[in-house]
Parts: structure tokens; sequence; C-alpha cells
């Protein structure tokens, strides 16, 4: 690679493109996205997949590019120029030369799929074309529908400014394979955020990422483990970025890394219609699993909540189901409580229990309860899996209220798998009796701090506490 005129590599950021309510480019939001990334990274990448490109007009993307160049304080900027076609690509490339780009990224032809030797004419024209322009090759077949071949990516790395192939494809094999035939004459960059540290232990020289402009941080200390040879701390950091790079990957690409960007307090506007950044690529699920791992890097700060346990007496704690205390002692009804994980922390989940009969008040409290929900307090009825209900009927019942999505989602999610868990388990040892199945219902009163991060210790503990007030509802101690 000695006479490449530039070698890709390092932590480059996919940029968003951001575009307000009129659809128009917001270039003052796209100036301060580039100012809040750039120490972060090694170089700008505008106007790619991330980047809506094939939603920008020729002017906007030079325009882009101009202003990605005038911000980039001396580093490179990697222009996407791709287009279906060889007139408009080599166009697009032309203009961001003008304007400074230190490279292009091209993508394979789309829509209508050339052969093998027209991908190859293709990018062959445009390099010869504009010999003082390093070109990077594309390869995304999950939008393209179609692989850049290797045997074509083979030949065009002889030419002098082909310096790199961006591989979004998350198919290792195919990395390995454009490795082992052309890494010795180009730079290979991983574009595929779930699989960066795989394809950097592959041999992989950098990376073009839309979460590089979300944590930026953590993809710079990846690279950096993987050079001195530290795997160990390079598997931690990409298992701590997974969900969230799979989000991007999976579920909304650009669309959902804006929303990420936002909940981080920057306003990289809308995207451009026909995308949607509710009740399009990016459902509502997804939104709150990414508010979830934000809070977890630290990304989000979310305000001081304070939230009351329950305490008091135990026959006491259930006022809100309709069932007192009197009422409660005179029907015989079982009742337990448990605490399981650290005090103090926002995993600690306390649960209180309460089982009677189904023919008597704790049935007809059950039933009202599924009928008449109280918002912010839905009961959720216990399933162990899909279809597959616990016995004894159980209903849980968050103690705090449910303000939004992200927290429903850890009752409705850990919590309720763990209750489920602890029943059928407690059932198959016996210290709940077969008789208990058909003939009562249960209530489990869950209190889960409103900020719980960590679905997996949640769930532990959850799981525990519920145990715990199993054994003591059912004449139980310890342990089982």
């Amino acid at each position: 690679m000695a006479d490449k005129p530039f070698r890709p590599g390092g932590v480059n950021p996919a940029l968003v493109t951001p575009f307000a309510r009129d659809q128009a480019v917001d270039e003052a939001a796209f100036r301060a996205l580039i100012r809040h990334v750039l120490p972060h990274v090694d170089g700008l990448v505008p106007c790619g997949t991330t980047g809506e490109f094939n939603y920008l007009t020729p002017d906007e993307n030079q325009r882009l590019v101009q202003i990605a160049v005038e911000e980039a304080q001396g580093k490179p900027v990697i222009a996407g120029t791709g287009a279906a076609g060889t007139k408009l690509a080599l166009e697009l490339a032309r203009r961001a030369q003008e304007v400074g780009a230190t490279a292009c990224l091209i993508v394979c032809p789309y829509f209508l799929h050339p052969s093998d030797k027209g991908i190859y004419q293709h990018y062959y024209t445009i390099a010869r074309a504009l010999p003082d322009l390093p070109i990077i090759l594309y390869n995304i077949p999950q939008v393209v529908d179609a692989y850049l071949p290797r045997r074509v990516v083979e030949d065009l790395a002889d030419l002098p400014n082909i310096v790199g192939l961006k591989d979004s494809s998350g198919n290792l094999t195919y990395t390995m394979e454009i490795l082992e035939y052309a890494g010795d004459r180009i730079n290979v960059l991983i574009g595929h955020d779930e699989v960066v540290l795989n394809a950097l232990a592959g041999g992989a020289h950098g990376l073009i990422l839309a979460s590089a402009q979300v944590y930026p941080e953590v993809w710079q200390q990846v690279l950096a483990a993987v050079q001195r040879g530290d795997l160990e701390t390079a598997r931690a950091l990409q298992r701590q970025v997974q969900k969230l790079s799979r989000i991007f990957c999976r579920y909304g690409g650009g669309v959902a890394v804006k929303q990420a960007l936002k909940m981080m307090g920057l306003d990289v506007g809308i995207p451009r219609s026909p995308l949607k950044s509710v009740g399009g690529a990016l459902i509502h699920e997804d939104r709150a699993e990414i508010q979830l791992e934000l809070e977890k890097l630290g990304k989000v700060q979310v305000s001081g909540i304070r939230y009351q346990v329950p305490g008091g007496l135990l026959e006491e704690r259930f006022g809100e189901l309709g069932l007192d205390a009197e009422t409660i002692r005179s029907g015989g009804m079982r009742l337990g409580t448990g605490s399981a994980g650290e005090v103090g922390t926002v995993e600690w989940v306390q649960i209180d229990l309460l089982c009677g009969a189904k023919d008597g008040p704790a049935g007809e409290a059950w039933a009202y309860q599924l009928t008449y929900p109280r918002h912010g307090f839905e009961a959720l009825t216990t399933i162990l899996e899909p279809n597959l209900t616990v016995r004894p009927s159980t209903l849980i019942v968050p103690t705090c209220e449910l303000k939004d999505l992200r927290q429903a989602n850890m009752i409705y999610g850990p919590v309720q798998n763990a209750v489920a868990k602890a029943i059928v388990d407690r059932l198959a040892e016996g210290v709940i009796p077969e008789t208990a199945m058909h003939g009562e219902v249960m209530f489990v009163q869950a209190t889960v701090h409103p900020q719980a991060l960590d679905r997996r210790v949640l769930h532990h503990n959850a799981y525990r506490a519920t145990c715990a007030a199993i054994d003591q509802a059912f004449g139980q101690s310890g342990d089982k």
C-alpha cells in the first residue's frame, strides 16, 4: 500500500443529516453535531447511508461535504458520493473533491443490478476520471440487495486511488475473504456495529459506523485494546454496547441514531420523508430500549426520582387492591414478603405476595383488577412464556406508578419472567401445594425502582425476592 494516496482507518462516524420540519437541511444542527463528536473521532463521513444520501440533491450533498470539511479541523472527510448510476456518482465525487473532501465512499450500484463487469466498470470509470481522489468501495447488501463481488474488489484494488472498502454486511466470512485477497492493497473498514471486535481481530483497519457519533469513545477503546492485544477488554467493551448497536443495525438505522442523539440533547431534526421517527421504522419499544441503554452508558442523565417502598404491617399493604386487613384476616389468606439486591441500588426489589381462594374476596379482587385496571398500575397476568400462564393464577401489580414505556418494560419483562419462574420452581418443589394450583389466586405487588437499569440483575433479584415471599406465605423458611 506504499503507493496509495490515503490510508483510511481509525474511528469514523457515519453522520446523520439533520432535517428541519420543512424538510430542509439544517446546516446549524449539522455543524453542532460535528463539533460534538469531532474530539472523539479520527475522521468524518457525511452523506452516507445513515445520512440518508439517497434523499439528497447533488447541491445538498456538496454543501454537507463542504460544511464537514470546514468543521473537520484538518481531520479526513470521507464523502458519501454513491448513486445508482455512474454519471451521477461521478458528478457527486467531482463536487466533493472540489470542496476539499479527503476521499469518497461510493456504494455498489443498486436498483438495476449490473453484471460484475458493469460494477467493475462503474468504479473504474470514476477512479480514472478523478485520479487524485482516493476512493473507498462500499458493500452494504442489506439495502443494495447484492454483494460487491469479491473478485471485483480484488481487481479494483490494483487501481492506485482505490484505497479501501467499507463492509457493512455483517458477514464475517465475506470480510475475511476480502482481507485475504485484497487486504495487502486496500484498507478494510468495518461498517456493521455488531461485529466490530470480530472484524478488527481479523485484520480490519478501522471502522465507519452510525454508532460512532453516539459512543465514539467506546469504539476508540475497542480499537486500542485490539491493537495492544487485550481482547478481554475489547470483548467487555463490545458487549457493553452490543444491544444498542443491534438496534441501530436492525431496527431503524439513521432513524434510531437520530432518536439516540436527541435523547442525549443534540437536536438533529427529523428524517426526510418518507422515513418517520415515530410510528415508522422505529417502534415505541425500540425507543424505550434506546433510552435504557443510553442511561447505562451514562449518555443520558435521569433526574433523581423519589419512590416509596411499601412498609408497615404486611396485611395492610393490599388496600389498593380492595383487600383490607380485616378481609385478609377473616379470609384466611396467605401473606409473604421478600426483598433481594443491594439496598440503595436501583436493582433492589421488594415483593409482597397475597394468596387466597378463587371463590372468595381474593378472587373477586383478582377479577376486578383485570376488568378495571388502574392507570399507571395496570395488573399483568403472570406468564412463563407466550400462552403459558402459571398456576396458581397470578397478577403482578406495580407499587410505583409506571409513567413511561421504559419503566413498563422492566415490570413487564424481567420481573414478570422472574416471578413466573419462582412460582413454577416452588410448585415443582412442593412449597406451593397442588391444591392451590386451581383453587387459589395470587397477587404479587412488585416494588421496582423507576431507574432500574440492569435486566439481568433485576431478574435475579426479583426471582430471589419472590421465592422468599412464597416461602413465607406457604410456611417455609430459607432459600430453596
